[in-house]
């Protein structure tokens, strides 16, 4: 299988506190991998640096055919093509509140890659029956509950086409019962063959998602395995005590 992804050494620093401190990901096209671990042990800054949001302090990192570099930020030019390439899902949903869902969704075809409107507004409508939505289109985000309002940024996310989606916590700031709707989709992504990067608090979606977890801690991957793996008979003490604690 072709790698998608390839990240070596990656370390990140703020200040005098190292954050990441060498982490490697080598990724499959087509691969789900969640990232695990407590606050505060780089998983969500290891997927800013995959998108540029942060810049790497050092490591290697190619995505696709673009290499992005370390110790700069990218161009105007190439950050968009990065973007276009990685799209990136938030835990809070960045939708713009005086659009409608479908305007949401046709923003990055429309001003991004330049489609007519007839053709956006063809992408968005797919992309929206595709997560849900299609009775949904003409409300804006206030007439949406959180989980279709995350369901209109994954459809956003994927309207740019990217090769790669990178998720930061995407159903933290659901309530319990609203995650399953978020669940679903990705999980019918990852059916599709979407490569996807997920950083998540939410055990059941990396059980359900991921073909690989990676468990970190204190900026290094401490273990890697697949979900039953990781989740049934985790090898180290620290993976233990977390699962132990997270578990409901």
């Amino acid at each position: 299988m072709s790698l998608l992804i390839e990240v070596t050494g990656l370390e990140k620093r703020f200040g005098a506190t190292t954050v990441l401190r060498g982490v490697d990901l080598h990724q499959a096209k087509g691969e789900c991998v969640a990232l695990i671990g407590p606050s505060g042990c780089g998983k969500s800054t290891f997927l800013r640096c995959l998108n540029q949001l942060e810049t790497a302090d050092a490591g290697k990192m190619r995505i696709g055919e673009m290499t992005v570099p370390v110790g700069r930020s990218l161009n105007t030019a190439g950050l968009r093509q990065l973007r276009q390439t990685a799209g990136m899902v938030f835990q809070q949903f960045h939708l713009f509140p005086h659009r409608t869902a479908l305007e949401n969704v046709m923003e990055g075809p429309r001003y991004v890659l330049g489609k007519p409107h007839a053709e956006a507004d063809a992408v968005a409508r797919e992309l929206l029956r595709k997560v849900g939505l299609a009775d949904r289109v003409d409300h804006r985000p206030a007439q949406l509950s959180g989980g279709q309002q995350q369901r209109v940024a994954i459809a956003r996310a994927l309207a740019l086409r990217p090769e790669v989606l990178l998720l930061d916590e995407p159903t933290s700031a659901l309530d319990p019962e609203l995650r399953d709707e978020v669940r679903n989709v990705l999980a019918q992504l990852g059916d599709e063959g979407m490569t996807m990067v997920l950083v998540t608090h939410d055990m059941d979606l990396a059980r359900r998602t991921a073909d690989r977890v990676l468990f970190l801690s204190e900026g290094l991957v401490a273990e890697s395995g697949t979900p039953e793996e990781i989740f049934t008979s985790p090898k180290s003490d620290r993976a233990r005590e977390f699962l132990r604690r997270v578990r409901p």
